[in-house]
């Protein structure tokens, strides 16, 4: 079976998917708004669905594609895979590569601080 990594250009098809819900592939190319053409949207869908990214359902005339997986669970797996091969196994080194190369915003590192404060108590408290 082939890998289940969305490539870039699925990735984008997929959050268009999460946003919108179950689409036709004409309805993601009308929100591409002339990014891609009609046949290129076809073809990645087709693609996606060969690499079981994404389930297709007759509807009338016209298929409708919806994601496979949440968005939540596409970006655990890619974060597990660039953690694992990029980064070596470190998500030490993940975080920090993360946090240096963009601004982050006060709310954003409050968020870090309360996700770090929770897994640190969960650490003190495994047997």
């Amino acid at each position: 079976m082939p890998p289940r990594r969305p490539t870039e250009v699925e990735l984008e098809l997929l959050q268009l998917l999460w946003d919108q819900g179950p689409s036709t592939v004409r309805e993601i190319y009308n929100l591409l708004d002339g990014k891609r053409g009609y046949t290129s949207v076809l073809k990645h869908f087709q693609i996606m669905l060969d690499k079981g990214l994404v389930d297709r359902e007759l509807n009338g005339q016209s298929h409708r594609y919806s994601a496979q997986d949440s968005e939540q669970d596409t970006q655990r797996s890619i974060v597990r895979h660039l953690v694992d091969g990029a980064f070596r196994k470190s998500s030490h080194a993940l975080v920090m590569h993360a946090l240096d190369e963009r601004e982050t915003t006060a709310e954003e590192l409050a968020e870090i601080r309360k996700l770090i404060d929770k897994l640190e108590t969960e650490q003190k408290n495994e047997p």
